[in-house]
């Protein structure tokens, strides 16, 4: 159990096993204060290999805290499209904002200074303060988790917040202060990439073998404790593939709620017939000229899953054109936010979004 566990004793094995295991990756290249915050923001449910060129494209683009601060709303998000949870990088906007209005543009060193930022938690905080400053905070996430309860045999359930705050009070003292940052990305490392979620660990290659309880009393498969999350609502839609010629029609969403500010196809709430299809779009100020059923669809979000149909739905060019968004594939590309929930249709129009581009580059 925890707190009966020496973990002072992990901390030398775990120190000597990093730097010869460590993946070389862009954001530990130069781990400045902004590169580990916008790597650590992309990172959250999301595998290293697919952030890789986001994040580089990102650093082009916005290659500092004022560049974030002061860029465009449509922009910051066509930016983000394809890794989802868009408030994600609002919330590192409005932080970018206050570090350089309050901070003088220098992203605070103290973890509690940045708990006071937007969007920044407790994982995040600690992963800033001890890789970029080699503070001794302890950045706790899914995989830390995993490898101390592991490591202590410890049956708490990971997904409750006073588990994982135990975890990080009992990791503080033992954070080596000259080695802080180390330290925080090794433990990153040995739960990525050594006692993984998935599969079979590499107990043989683990550093912590001789140490782990788990290990010695063959309970690794039944830890980490997790009990299971809600069941996720299921929301039932119709997409319209709407275009005049080769251009798409877009709608914008609201500024608030699910994917706000991005751009989508329209859409009808529930799985609607051709009938209905044709005479929502006649009450749009629309003229359909030819209609076509698409395959279904579904996309998963964190607490709601949508199931999908669609059409592709040829139209006149409409006479009050400027109260309509049809834009060109290649334009909707460089300019246009649109999730990645809505990648199965936009293959219909040669539009690519998010991961999309970076395979066909």
């Amino acid at each position: 159990m925890l707190d009966t566990y020496d973990l002072s004793q992990l901390v030398e094995p775990l120190l000597k096993w990093y730097p010869s295991h460590a993946r070389v990756l862009p954001w530990r290249e130069e781990p400045t204060p902004y590169h580990v915050w916008v790597s650590e923001i992309m990172l959250q449910q999301t595998r290293v290999e697919a952030v890789k060129p986001f994040y580089a494209r990102f650093m082009k683009e916005l290659p500092d805290v004022y560049a974030l601060a002061e860029c465009e709303m449509d922009r910051l998000l066509k930016l983000w499209e394809g890794l989802g949870y868009y408030n994600r990088v609002r919330n590192m906007q409005i932080a970018a904002q206050t570090i350089v209005n309050d901070y003088g543009g220098i992203i605070p060193a103290e973890y509690e200074e940045l708990l006071k930022l937007k969007g920044i938690g407790h994982y995040t905080a600690a992963a800033i303060s001890s890789i970029a400053y080699n503070r001794p905070a302890a950045a706790v996430d899914g995989n830390v988790l995993r490898i101390i309860m592991r490591a202590t045999e410890d049956d708490s359930d990971i997904t409750k917040q006073s588990v994982k705050t135990k975890v990080e009070l009992a990791l503080r003292p033992i954070i080596p202060e000259e080695k802080a940052g180390m330290f925080t990305q090794a433990m990153m490392e040995l739960g990525a990439t050594v006692c993984a979620p998935n599969g079979e660990p590499l107990c043989e290659e683990c550093p912590w073998q001789a140490l782990c309880l788990a290990r010695m009393h063959g309970t690794i498969q039944k830890l980490p404790v997790k009990s299971k999350a809600a069941p996720r609502s299921i929301e039932e839609k119709t997409i319209l593939v709407v275009r005049d010629g080769v251009r798409v029609l877009l709608w914008k969403r609201p500024d608030r709620g699910l994917l706000a500010g991005m751009y989508e196809f329209p859409y009808m709430e529930g799985h609607q017939e051709k009938a209905q299809v044709l005479s929502f779009l006649k009450e749009q100020g629309l003229s359909p000229v030819r209609i076509q059923p698409l395959a279904p669809a579904k996309h998963i979000f964190s607490h709601v899953e949508w199931r999908m149909t669609g059409y592709a739905i040829l139209v006149e060019t409409p006479d009050n054109e400027e109260q309509f968004l049809f834009v060109e594939p290649s334009e909707s590309e460089k300019k246009y936010p649109i999730p990645a929930a809505y990648a199965s249709y936009s293959r219909y129009m040669n539009i690519r979004i998010g991961q999309e581009k970076f395979l066909e580059e």
